[in-house]
């Protein structure tokens, strides 16, 4: 039986969705989480792309979602409410592609090398072309496309992979001209620095100049320098 096809999710549903997978592996102890741990997870600061601040309820709204295409579980055991993700029974994935996607949602599109560095503490993939070997797979799903390989960048010497859960990513800007401004603002600091220099240089030979008659008023009216 195939996987039913999934609807389009939002950034908040993918971050959900890749804190959890995040967390089970790197926090087990406190797996499944707390609605403060997974908020808390959504809007960390590190190894997040982008960076994002919710609220507890926007987060619940995106649980709530998520439990309709059964891609999150609640645990009521205990006094708090408790959720774990449910991808790999929902989409029908394997733990490696789960690795690559959790990593898509979380980072943002990345090369094979960065994805096998990124989620080296969910699987640890043996070198890079098995991450190629499963995100091919993804791309070429019956089902339905998880990830494409984008166009390769200006001066990039690999291309970069993105998930498909949000829908056709958007396409970035390259970064041609943003190297061009970088060039140029590089020049114009290069000119403001020697710019300071000479400003200095001048100013430290007019302060030596004034020592000088300072020293000379001082040996004409008879007074200590």
């Amino acid at each position: 039986m195939t996987a039913p096809r999934l609807p389009i999710l939002s950034l908040l549903e993918t971050r959900v969705l890749g804190v959890l997978c995040e967390k089970q592996h790197t926090v087990p102890d406190t797996y499944p989480l707390s609605l403060n741990a997974l908020m808390a997870g959504c809007n960390q600061k590190t190894s997040r792309h982008p960076v994002i601040e919710v609220s507890e309820a926007e987060v619940l709204s995106a649980i709530d979602s998520l439990k309709g295409p059964a891609l999150i579980i609640e645990t009521s055991g205990g006094r708090v409410t408790r959720y774990a993700h449910n991808m790999e029974r929902g989409l029908r994935l394997p733990s490696q592609s789960i690795a690559l996607l959790t990593a898509l949602m979380l980072r943002g599109p990345q090369t094979a090398g960065e994805l096998r560095t990124n989620s080296e503490r969910l699987h640890r993939f043996a070198d890079i072309s098995a991450v190629e070997g499963f995100l091919q797979e993804l791309a070429e799903r019956p089902e339905g496309a998880m990830v494409v390989e984008l166009p390769r960048q200006p001066g990039a010497r690999e291309n970069r992979w993105a998930h498909l859960l949000s829908g056709a990513p958007a396409v970035e800007e390259t970064p041609v001209a943003a190297s061009s401004v970088a060039a140029s603002t590089a020049d114009v600091t290069v000119g403001e620095i020697a710019a300071l220099k000479a400003n200095v240089a001048r100013l430290e030979a007019e302060v030596d100049a004034l020592k000088v008659q300072v020293g000379k008023l001082c040996a004409e009216l008879g007074v200590a320098g």
